[in-house]
């Protein structure tokens, strides 16, 4: 199977990034230029991931082979010492070298590192913080944008060209060093990396200990309750900041509306403002098509374009936060209904799920056979606790695994790196299967590790990665300059980890295909021997204070309140405030999902008595003569239907009705304007 898996991985790692890409990001709203760019930087970073077992796998195999060329070629080298030899030592059989199934020719892994990550470093470094800028620019036209693209990049361009300046200075006046095209690409990439391990590092340390106490604390329905109260204190306080915010950039969009007449030349830059604003804003804002008189316009004072720019800005960067802050809202009160539902259910002794609230769509085939209300109880309420408990064990074993290796990788005699024991092992046996398995689990956790800090960080309202669709252009290209930036210094790190790295483990054998890419960190001793060796170490420090807390504190000392614990004031204050919030809301949807059913039965009732009138004033029609049993019959239906709806007025309970929502208004006096959409009486028919 020549590189028919490097192929088939390839394409099917390209639904990953599609998949998170469709999750955060908008492919209607958002420029097609913006989910490229990041399309193309997670799906370039996810291939390293995927493919990198493949090189390792390859290169043992590799190995192997001149392992088994080696006697063969002193033997025959030497005949006059062949006898001698033989004598002394005996025969050694070679070892069978065994192709694996995903064997990837030579010259193919070497062009394909190249240009992903080339092309992943052009990103990084050059297009996608300009993509940024011109992305968040408030400008009315693309030259606009690009030149506001450009002057917020001029300060971030120019370190980086002071920087390699000062490189090439220091290269040019060392003596040792000659300043050849394969030497700057080789200090290219140590300083990249270099800055890219220095970031990974700091996420490392907190994700081996967030993650497995995530899980832990996933399978205590009380204190998940409990944060959950917390966010929606913090929440409801965002939701009414961004509701604010909003409601002052309308009133100055509302300003320059008035202000500015069509005949203006400014008028299509406000046009495009208001495309910007939510629909019922823009209906409220058409101003008559007419121009203004030559005595408003001396009278009036127009924004500059400079202003316009500026409120174009405002009124976009509300816009994503309003809607933002509404669609989080939802989803977390989802999130407390549930865990409320799941603490009540605990002692139902029937061993079924009951919801507070049915949901808005039907139950599909998956619902209605196979998970039940029976298994679903069992498995809220039992199962899914023991599960993230053994999850989390699990998970902690892994980071203390790694925590060990990061710290002794570097000791090569005796071999201390439990990762590189592992992957030693299963090469004595050539077990390619194993190795691969073996070398994707390990990245895939530390990738989780470094990618969940990512997604899960928050720099203000700068940079937010928001499921559902709602995170914003900007956060999407910053997290893939991240995923760019700390992707290669990971991979290099697992591979110092089992001992496949020789500029680290400085072993004499043949090198992975990334590894030679990556250049000879030899060339930087203080770099090889030094930095990658001692900095990762930091990392204990790092989990020591991420399982301490001392970030959450330090951040809640400052003013950013964090859920510590319960017994902490200004936590408690916050949760009983989430908790009243909640309860209003639960409050609200029953009342509205009472007037619902209320409306719903109205309907019902409604409509079978107005098919019964039809069908009996159709059947007087067919008879000649009335007779007086049937006046009487008809009498009695009409004070039993006028009875039910007495009943039903007076079960109405006054207090849940919306006038603005109910077609059927309740004024002073207990008397109905209508009961029906028709303006004739109903019981005309009869």
């Amino acid at each position: 199977m020549s590189g028919g898996a490097l192929g088939i991985e390839i394409v099917l790692v390209f639904f990953l990034p599609l998949f998170l890409l469709h999750r955060y990001g908008h492919f209607r709203k958002q420029h097609p230029l913006v989910l490229f760019g990041t399309l193309l930087s997670w799906y370039l970073c996810f291939l390293i991931v995927f493919i990198l077992p493949l090189d390792v796998s390859t290169t043992i195999y590799n190995q192997c082979k001149i392992d088994n060329e080696k006697p063969r070629s002193l033997t025959s080298s030497d005949p006059s010492n062949q006898t001698s030899n033989s004598s002394v030592f005996p025969t050694s059989t070679p070892k069978v070298c065994h192709k694996p199934w995903s064997y990837i020719p030579d010259g193919i892994l070497p062009v394909f590192w190249r240009v992903v990550y080339w092309t992943s470093q052009c990103l990084t470094w050059l297009l996608l913080p300009f993509m940024q800028s011109y992305a968040s620019s408030g400008g009315f036209s693309i030259p606009g944008k690009i030149k506001t693209a450009l002057i917020e990049n001029a300060i971030y361009y120019g370190t980086y060209l002071v920087i390699f300046c000062s490189l090439l200075i220091y290269l040019a006046a060392h003596p040792q060093w000659q300043l050849t095209w394969q030497g700057l690409q080789t200090i290219s990439i140590a300083a990249a990396n270099t800055w890219g391990l220095f970031l990974l590092v700091l996420l490392l340390g907190y994700g081996l200990v967030e993650i497995p106490c995530l899980y832990w604390n996933s399978s205590r329905h009380g204190y998940l309750l409990a944060k959950t109260y917390f966010k929606a204190a913090k929440l409801s306080k965002e939701k009414s900041d961004a509701e604010e915010n909003m409601d002052d950039a309308m009133e100055e969009v509302a300003n320059v509306n008035e202000s500015i007449g069509y005949g203006h030349p400014l008028r299509i830059s406000i046009d495009t403002i208001l495309r910007k604003c939510p629909m019922e804003i823009q209906e409220k804002m058409v101003r008559p098509n007419t121009e203004d008189s030559e005595e408003e316009s001396t009278q009036r004072t127009y924004p500059s374009k400079r202003s316009l720019v500026k409120l174009h800005k405002q009124v976009i960067c509300a816009g994503q936060r309003h809607s933002q802050t509404q669609v989080q809202w939802a989803i977390l009160l989802e999130e407390a209904f549930h865990l409320e539902d799941v603490c009540k259910n605990e002692t139902n002794t029937s061993h079924q799920f009951v919801h507070s609230f049915l949901s808005s769509q039907p139950p599909g085939w998956l619902g209605k056979y196979l998970y039940t209300p029976t298994i679903e109880w069992y498995w809220e309420c039992v199962l899914r606790q023991w599960c993230y408990r053994m999850l989390a064990l699990l998970l902690s074993l892994l980071s203390v695994a790694v925590v060990w290796s990061e710290c002794t990788f570097f000791s090569t005699h005796p071999v201390l790196s439990l990762f590189a024991i592992f992957i030693q092992l299963a090469e004595s046996d050539y077990n390619y299967l194993y190795i691969e398995m073996a070398c994707f689990l390990t990245i895939l956790f530390l990738c989780v590790c470094v990618y969940s800090t990512v997604f899960r960080i928050r720099v203000f309202n700068y940079y937010y990665l928001v499921p559902h669709h709602q995170t914003d252009a900007y956060s999407l290209l910053f997290s893939g300059m991240l995923f760019c930036r700390l992707t290669p210094p990971l991979c290099l790190n697992f591979l110092g980890l089992i001992h496949m790295d020789a500029s680290i483990s400085h072993q004499q054998r043949i090198e992975t295909a990334y590894t030679t890419i990556m250049g000879s960190m030899r060339l930087l001793s203080f770099i090889a021997d030094g930095f990658y060796i001692y900095y990762p170490m930091l990392i204990v420090l790092l989990c020591i204070a991420t399982y301490c807390s001392l970030g959450t504190r330090c951040l809640n000392l400052l003013g950013f309140p964090q859920y510590i614990s319960q017994s902490d004031d200004l936590t408690s204050e916050l949760v009983e405030e989430g908790r009243e919030l909640i309860r209003r809301e639960r409050r609200n949807r029953q009342r509205s999902e009472d007037r619902e059913s209320r409306k719903r039965g109205w309907r019902e009732r409604y409509g079978e008595q107005r098919n019964v009138r039809r069908s009996r004033n159709g059947y007087s029609e067919l008879k000649d003569n009335d007779s007086p049993s049937d006046n009487s019959d008809i009498a009695q239906l009409t004070r039993r239907e006028s009875g039910d709806h007495t009943g039903l007025l007076q079960d109405v309970d006054t207090t849940s009705l919306d006038p603005s929502d109910s077609p059927t208004q309740r004024y002073a006096g207990g008397r109905y304007l209508s009961l029906a959409s028709s303006r004739t009486p109903i019981f005309n028919n009869v």
